[in-house]
């Protein structure tokens, strides 16, 4: 075994991610497991990689009515989107007014400095 074998035995592995299981899913395997004769539910939890406590849990779920076919979550606000893109737009209009109404003012100013080094001249 060399050195740069042994770097990497040690090297850390990436957090393993919790998996999630659709509605679907859960309706699918649920009815395959209420399908399922005596000793085939352990070939189906092998095969999808699943424990007991899923079932358990899951079936728990479909009693209450918190397995539904709906996503959880917030509710999607299709006005949402407009709202964030109208303020980012206000606040980009109020930005360019507030620059527009510094030109102004220089502007007037410079027109003042001019009219009255014109009229120092004319004296």
């Amino acid at each position: 075994m060399t050195h740069n074998d042994k770097r990497a035995e040690t090297e850390v592995q990436p957090k393993a991610k919790r998996r999630t299981f659709s509605a679907a899913y859960k309706h699918r395997i649920l009815a395959e497991a209420d399908q399922c004769q005596h000793g085939e539910l352990g070939a189906l939890l092998r095969r999808e990689g699943l424990y007991h406590s899923h079932l358990s849990k899951w079936r728990a779920e479909r009693e209450s009515g918190w397995l539904a076919d709906t996503r959880r979550g917030p509710v999607a606000n299709p006005e949402r989107a407009e709202a964030r893109r109208l303020r980012a737009e206000n606040e980009r209009l109020k930005r360019k007014l507030a620059d527009a109404e510094a030109i102004i003012d220089a502007q007037k100013k410079l027109a003042e400095l001019v009219a009255r080094l014109k009229s120092e001249d004319e004296t």
